[in-house]
């Protein structure tokens, strides 16, 4: 039987945007008795309260703030502030100007951990920042680089130069680098990533969960809205689990310290495979890329939110709104690239994260996971 760790050795996590994909995912692996380092004292961060769908199992305590506001920030972090070992950086805010993304995020994230070391003795000893490819790709939301961004040669790799473009990314990780040596950091670039979640950014597998249901309930056809490129070669997806499993072992893995990880599935699909599994799971009949390039998918959901009011309503959903669960835009630009987006997995694995997962099959369980939590029916 293993003894009970003293309050001065435990681990003490504040996963800052707990409600999102990823957070609810690290909250979940935190409480596993299997997780390294466990038990853990984990603290939940979001600005708004914690939804119905969101088990208050899983945390110990949830705290709401507005992570822009430094005083907000400081008055609300100050009472558990010298408990905090590890921080979880989920948190982000886009706009379409990467110049205000980095202002704001760099904002966010320097007021909170301002209120983390102002209270001594601080405990703080590693912070975890999720990334992503853009990393590879420079800001591909911002309409001011449209045309102008040269991405770097997939598949992706950590050692990869920053690109020559403006990006929050970098603003952040030179942040966190900053407060070496005491306070070691791990960066995880995820590919799309598939999970639960009414409140998560760009958010692509609950973005097709909405079209796939409008079409049906509409009886129109679902028809793949990308390029043919994209239908046809290889792309990766990054589950939230092993998201999370990976930026938990960094964080406690002397060897993974200050380091950025790639994280993906480990394995690639073509579109034209998963569309033929969301067929299956939204009970939709499978159409053969056509190669129609006037079929324009986000003009046609704009005027979609009302149908989608009626399907929350009829099949008693925990209620949202279309434009606030759906990126119609940010997932059409993904659905039109002209190359494979692809990240190795190699220095993830010869420092010793072994996690993976089977993309299709974690499309099926996201799908019934998201029924389960009421976000669709």
């Amino acid at each position: 039987m293993e003894k009970e760790k003293s309050p001065d050795a435990l681990l003490v996590a504040l996963i800052v945007g707990v409600t999102g994909m990823v957070g609810f995912s690290l909250a979940e692996a935190l409480k596993k008795p299997t997780t390294p380092g466990r038990p853990w004292k984990v603290y939940g961060v979001a600005r708004r309260p914690l939804p119905s769908w969101f088990p208050s199992s899983l945390i110990d305590c949830f705290i709401s703030l507005d992570a822009l506001d430094h005083a907000d920030t400081t008055n609300k972090l100050s009472p558990v502030a010298q408990e905090i070992t590890h921080v979880f950086w989920i948190s982000r805010q886009l706009r379409g100007s990467e110049e205000v993304n980095i202002s704001m995020n760099s904002a966010m994230l320097a007021n909170v951990l301002n209120a983390l070391k102002s209270s001594a003795p601080s405990r703080l000893r590693h912070i975890t920042l999720l990334r992503g490819t853009k990393q590879y790709m420079g800001p591909i939301f911002d309409p001011s680089l449209a045309g102008k961004l040269v991405h770097q040669e997939p598949p992706f790799r950590e050692d990869l130069g920053r690109l020559p473009y403006p990006n929050f990314y970098h603003a952040l990780e030179d942040l966190v680098a900053s407060y070496l040596p005491s306070v070691t950091h791990s960066v995880h670039r995820s590919s799309i990533i598939i999970g639960a979640s009414s409140r998560s950014l760009n958010n692509a597998l609950l973005t097709l969960s909405v079209y796939a249901t409008i079409c049906r309930h509409l009886g129109l056809p679902f028809r793949y809205p990308g390029n043919k490129y994209t239908w046809e070669h290889f792309c990766d997806m990054s589950d939230a689990r092993v998201l999370a499993e990976q930026q938990i072992w960094a964080s406690v893995t002397d060897g993974a310290k200050n380091q950025a990880f790639n994280c993906t599935n480990g394995d690639v699909f073509a579109w034209k495979s998963l569309w033929k599994v969301l067929c299956e799971v939204f009970d939709v009949e499978f159409v053969a890329f056509e190669g129609d390039e006037k079929f324009n998918w986000v003009e046609m959901m704009k005027d979609k939110g009302k149908v989608w009011d009626e399907i929350v309503q009829k099949s008693g959903l925990f209620e949202t709104k279309m434009e606030d669960i759906a990126c119609f835009e940010a997932l059409n630009v993904v659905l039109h690239f002209g190359f494979q987006h692809v990240s190795s997995m190699n220095k993830s694995r010869e420092f010793g994260f072994l996690g993976h997962a089977d993309t299709l099959k974690s499309v099926r369980m996201w799908v019934g996971k998201l029924r389960e939590m009421k976000i669709i029916p």
